[in-house]
């Protein structure tokens, strides 16, 4: 799952990249407002983490130009004004959160997984393919109970399948969710992943959840 993060400090920036990232999202990231505007303009995101005071173009305005578009993407706002009038003015300029600084990561989290669970429509905190299931509020994927070890870009694969029940993924779709657009990667690393992941579900599932190729259409997560 791909989320923007708008944030001018690098420290900050790094920081938040990275726990995003162990949390199993891909991050990209973006310096100023313009920049984050033409990011925005040209690709989908699941969510926008937006700083407030950015140069070259103000969040504030990022935010506004994202939804005069008509653009539904959840936006978190992250910002050092914290009164309550920058509060309800964000909030009344299309902002479905707003965490000011300084705050606990933890609370930062919580916050993102439930605009993410929101932005899904999902009731259901938990997806399942035969025994294989996906708590989407803790984010973990288990098989018959126990936890499924897998690296950061196995899981963003195997959760955009099992997000999709079935429908089958293309393979660009796939590399959307799974890079950023400054990683270093082509469509053939898809396939990659999706061999590693055959193995670790065959393992523990003996065959009874399968990823399946679906030629020229893409991949499909499948029980049998």
């Amino acid at each position: 799952m791909r989320i923007l993060l708008v944030e001018d400090h690098i420290e900050l920036s790094h920081w938040l990249a990275k726990a995003l990232r162990d949390a199993h999202l891909t991050v990209e990231t973006a310096m100023n407002g313009a920049d984050a505007d033409a990011l925005l303009h040209t690709q989908e995101y699941a969510l926008v983490i937006l700083d407030l005071s950015l140069p070259r173009m103000d969040g504030m305005d990022v935010l506004k130009r994202m939804r005069a578009r008509g653009s539904k993407t959840p936006v978190l706002i992250l910002t050092a004004r914290g009164g309550l009038n920058d509060r309800v003015q964000g909030l009344n300029s299309g902002a479905d959160d707003y965490l000011p600084k300084p705050f606990e990561l933890a609370e930062l989290e919580a916050r993102v997984k439930a605009l993410l669970r929101r932005a899904q429509g999902n009731e259901a905190v938990t997806l399942t393919c035969g025994a294989l299931s996906f708590d989407t509020v803790i984010r973990q994927f288990h098989y018959e109970g126990l936890p499924l070890s897998l690296t950061p870009r196995e899981y963003a694969v195997l959760e955009t399948l099992i997000s999709r029940p079935g429908q089958a993924v293309s393979k660009d779709k796939l590399f959307d969710e799974v890079f950023a657009l400054d990683d270093d990667a082509n469509l053939d690393a898809i396939e990659i992943y999706i061999h590693r992941l055959r193995k670790k579900l065959d393992t523990v599932s003996t065959g009874k959840v399968v990823i399946v190729t679906l030629r020229g259409i893409g991949y499909l997560l499948e029980a049998r």
